[in-house]
């Protein structure tokens, strides 16, 4: 599978809400770079990730466009997401049921047709000005 098409299936299975299959796309030692948090290695903290992310957010990422270098091991993704925020998340504006609309995008590395790295760009002041309105 190239890069592309990986990065395809992943972010399918995030809107099926499957974090398994995506779980299935990375490296066992995958490094996450969290939107303004700290790196997460390894498939276990990224299911966890995916687990509080859940329970506090309901997001369908749509208008996705994937890009991938020639030799697989580099992809790109930009996207909307389109959310509602569910349950507080600490140390952010509380949660009653607000949505939002937000652009972002996302950075991979490949090895061996596996994502082994992903780092997710979106604007937090953006959507908390959004959240708080």
């Amino acid at each position: 599978m190239d890069a592309k098409a990986v990065i395809t299936a992943y972010y399918d299975a995030f809107n099926r809400g499957d974090t398994d299959a995506m779980l299935d796309l990375m490296t066992d030692d995958v490094a996450h770079h969290v939107n303004e948090g700290k790196v997460r290695r390894g498939k276990a903290l990224f299911a966890e990730f995916n687990a509080h992310m859940t329970d506090s957010y309901r997001e369908k990422l749509t208008d996705i466009v994937v890009f991938g270098n020639a030799d697989g091991t580099r992809a790109a993704a930009e996207f909307t997401v389109n959310g509602t925020y569910l349950k507080t998340d600490p140390g952010l504006p509380e949660a009653h049921g607000q949505t939002y609309v937000l652009p972002a995008g996302a950075f991979f590395t490949l090895k061996g047709g596996r994502i082994d790295r992903v780092t997710t760009y979106y604007n937090l002041a953006d959507w908390v000005a959004q959240v708080s309105a």
